[in-house]
């Protein structure tokens, strides 16, 4: 599995268009609907919850059933909503923070909405 790269060079581009679905791999690998792999790191910043994507070419594992996942922390499939944001396979939603190119490398930060009861 790849790890993350921080880069810093000097051209950054705002992407617009999103994958239209993200779908679990492997536990920290989602792959969208082009097959294109995305490596996802978790963190929690002032009671936000919130994931960094970044999409790169890594060497994939074996693909994990859900079983094999079931203490996983994200959703197993993302699903692209209008509003740039996505709803998670767990009936979660995540705005869409910001999704920039860095050379070859896109970096996606999503952050989890509360709960709507």
């Amino acid at each position: 599995m790849g790890e993350f790269e921080l880069q810093f060079p000097a051209e950054q581009r705002t992407l617009h268009l999103h994958p239209d679905r993200l779908w679990i791999w492997e536990e920290d690998v989602y792959l969208d609907e082009n097959r294109h792999p995305w490596l996802s790191m978790t963190f929690e910043i002032e009671g936000c919850f919130q994931v960094l994507l970044q999409q790169k070419d890594v060497s994939l594992g074996e693909p994990k059933t859900p079983s094999q996942l079931r203490s996983y922390v994200l959703p197993l499939m993302w699903q692209l909503y209008p509003g740039s944001q996505y709803r998670g396979s767990d009936s979660s939603y995540w705005r869409i923070v910001y999704h920039v190119e860095f050379g070859d490398i896109q970096d996606m930060l999503l952050e989890k909405l509360p709960d709507m009861e």
